[in-house]
């Protein structure tokens, strides 16, 4: 009797294991700190389809936007490390402590894995007068505090773009009137409407306003031309040597278990690389890009220090 007791409770006990052991065994919430129909939004839903089909869970996706992106990574952060909580970031996340703007940074998450970078541009409305470039930054000089710019919250992502973009072209940031937007498809929108005179934002959150008519792109702010805007030239084409652009990842609450880092690393390494992910989001003007586990991490903390070497040039 004795010995058949504790057999019984051997089983329980490995089964209870095995039990445990079974992650994922319901629901991911997949965070995105910004607004719904942004790049970030368009990773996170695109890869969230794909880790529903590596995981065997349901993937929820939800929008938790404000403050440049710190109200959405800080419930991340501040998540049960169970894995049934991550999030899908932006860059932001380099900007928050060099500014103090939030005592937030990678130090607060587990990096599982960046999936893409997204360049910046520089959109107008259609019927703008400007018809390139440098009509704009000439007009620009003309008429100092008479034109303005949008795309992110102040001193956030496509707003350090539009910093270093005035920079490289040898303009003075503060001629421009900045207004602040929670992002880059609300910036583009602005300018649609005639509120602001460009945006520094991705081009591939404006595509639908581009696609109808109602924005015109100038430039892009990177290395080469995308194929999704191909007659779209660099900056550094038209004399301007800047790059830049957002890059996305995934990443959870500090101290995940190792155990469920790992399941998490394999499924979204196999997600990001998947065709339908990748094809995605070229097609969409991204360039996809995968670093997983230390080697995102390590990434995350050299564009940090980047980042304060920036803001310490503009005497931030």
């Amino acid at each position: 009797m004795i010995k058949a007791m504790g057999l019984a409770a051997g089983l329980a006990l490995a089964s209870a294991g095995a039990a445990m052991a079974e992650f994922p065994d319901r629901p991911i919430t997949l965070i995105v700190p910004y607004p719904a129909g942004g790049g970030t939004d368009i990773v996170a839903r695109t890869l969230g389809a794909e880790l529903e089909r590596e995981l065997g869970v349901s993937i929820n996706v939800v929008n938790r936007a404000g403050g440049g992106g710190i109200v959405g990574t800080t419930a991340i952060a501040q998540a049960r490390p169970d894995g049934y909580t991550l999030g899908v970031i932006a860059s932001d996340i380099s900007l928050y402590k060099p500014q103090d703007l939030a005592d937030l940074s990678y130090e607060n998450l587990t990096p599982i894995g960046q999936t893409n970078e997204l360049p910046g541009g520089v959109t107008v409305k259609t019927d703008a007068p400007y018809a390139d470039l440098a009509e704009l930054l000439a007009a620009i000089e003309a008429s100092p505090g008479q034109l303005s710019a949008t795309g992110a919250p102040p001193n956030a992502n496509w707003h350090v773009g539009y910093v270093g973009f005035m920079l490289a072209a040898g303009a003075d940031p503060g001629g421009v009137n900045w207004v602040p937007t929670q992002g880059g498809t609300a910036g583009h929108l602005d300018v649609a409407a005639g509120n602001s005179t460009f945006s520094t934002a991705s081009l591939v959150e404006a595509r639908a306003l581009i696609e109808s008519g109602e924005l015109r792109p100038l430039a892009l702010s990177a290395d080469d031309r995308s194929a999704a805007f191909p007659d779209v030239p660099t900056m550094k084409e038209l004399g301007i040597d800047w790059s830049y652009g957002l890059w996305h990842g995934v990443v959870g609450p500090q101290d995940l278990p190792e155990d469920v880092q790992a399941r998490l690393l394999e499924a979204v390494e196999n997600a990001a690389n998947s065709d339908n992910f990748r094809n995605t989001l070229i097609e969409r003007g991204f360039t996809h890009l995968w670093r997983g586990g230390d080697d995102f991490r390590d990434f995350m903390i050299s564009d940090m220090a980047a980042m304060t070497e920036i803001f310490e040039q503009l005497g931030q």
